[in-house]
């Protein structure tokens, strides 16, 4: 019996990993955003496919942009500030129940949203996860745009504690946290040598080939001041300057324009899904009026069903709406005056708080033999010019209690 039961179960998972290579749903609940609809009937087996739920996906790109923008210009939240400011704003999950970290998360990392529904990713005995190689992918209605969602996996990646170290936020190199070699994408870190004189010179030195020999990274070190010189530099003159700020953050507006038609589209769709909704449940009270039908238990319970569904998607009618921001027009005048405080704030003042300004714009620099790659999203950029430079301030994330009687640290 013992055997026949590892068989059977073998036979039953070659059968729904070709299911999912086909691009069918195999069964078990779809991801929070998705619904699933019936394709086909093959016997007595049907097949599914994923479809977006409108409802349910506003919810969705509303955690994908708090965590990346904030609300109402609050900055960037982290998935346990999204998790409270759901809670706190009556956002529920589909069972009705509060949000918590682990499922905020998973939205966040969940391939599925982008496009790529992944099946057989875990045992479903010890619940570790199975090799790469074992992982069936298929298309799947996107919700979220592929270059968006490898942004949130690079910050969250980025923002874990147990890789962010506190010299990344408060230590005294400008470029800690931000230089990485362009062969390895090792981090740069600080290195020092003395000369024949004495003097101690700083590098920023790959770290890959430092703890793992040169068969893994060539190595490169440039010196720490010269490399300070040439981002602060570059930035000032070919960011930073009131001409090429306008060009950039034209090209921002020009995308965004595009984007917003798609939006259009979404609240058309929710528009008529809230009609709907109000239809039905005037069709109700018209038959409850005219006395076609008496208002019981079971009348009562259909009506609070429809009532419920109605102010969900007027809820998501209004995420949508709120989401659809008017294009922003930036006064000259303010992108002038952003490029004359950075200027200052990059090149006067204590290293740390230097960092904070640099890490406001940028998200990193990649150090080649003999080009640097100064890399960073005009969104961000943007969010700077508007808020005039004031950057989000970091975490120390290995210290112990850091948010010991307090949501967060005041």
């Amino acid at each position: 019996d013992e055997y026949q039961s590892r068989e059977n179960a073998k036979h039953v998972l070659r059968a729904m990993k070709e299911n999912a290579r086909q691009g069918f749903w195999n069964g078990s609940k779809p991801p929070f955003g998705f619904k699933t609809i019936v394709i086909d009937q093959r016997g007595a087996r049907i097949k599914k496919r994923l479809e977006i739920d409108l409802v349910e996906a506003e919810i969705v790109r509303l955690v994908f942009r708090l965590f990346l923008e904030g609300h109402d210009g609050s900055g960037p939240k982290g998935v346990k500030a999204i998790t409270i400011w759901l809670n706190k704003n009556g956002h529920r999950t589909r069972s009705g129940a509060t949000w918590a970290i682990g499922p905020v998360h998973t939205m966040l990392s969940n391939t599925v949203y982008c496009g790529r529904a992944r099946f057989n990713v875990t045992d479903s005995r010890t619940r570790t996860r199975k090799s790469d190689s074992e992982h069936i992918t298929s298309d799947a209605p996107i919700i979220i745009d592929p270059l968006v969602f490898e942004t949130v996996q690079a910050l969250l990646k980025q923002r874990n504690p147990r890789v962010n170290p506190p010299r990344v936020v408060s230590g005294p190199i400008l470029l800690t946290g931000l230089a990485y070699c362009a062969t390895c994408t090792g981090a740069m870190t600080l290195r020092t040598g003395t000369s024949k004189t004495g003097k101690v010179h700083k590098y920023y030195s790959c770290s890959t080939c430092a703890r793992h020999g040169k068969l893994v990274c060539k190595g490169r070190a440039v010196k720490m001041d010269k490399l300070n010189h040439l981002v602060t530099t570059h930035l000032i003159d070919r960011l930073l300057a009131p001409d090429r700020l306008a060009i950039v953050l034209e090209a921002l507006a020009e995308r965004r324009a595009e984007k917003s038609v798609a939006v259009d589209d979404r609240i058309k769709g929710l528009e008529a899904l809230a009609a709907e909704a109000n239809d039905r449940l005037r069709r109700l009270y018209k038959m409850v009026e005219d006395g076609i039908a008496e208002m019981d238990g079971i009348l009562k319970d259909r009506i609070t069903t429809l009532k419920a569904e109605r102010d969900a998607t007027r809820a998501a009618l209004d995420r949508a709406t709120g989401a659809n921001r008017p294009p922003v027009i930036l006064d000259p005048a303010k992108t002038t005056a952003f490029g004359k405080l950075m200027l200052e704030r990059l090149t006067t003042g204590e290293i740390p708080f230097r960092k904070e300004y640099l890490g406001a714009i940028i998200d990193r620099v990649e150090v080649d033999d003999h080009h640097i790659r100064i890399m960073g999203r005009k969104d961000v950029l943007e969010a700077a010019v508007l808020a005039n430079g004031g950057p989000v301030p970091g975490v120390r994330s290995f210290v112990r209690k850091w948010r010991t009687r307090q949501e967060s640290n005041l």
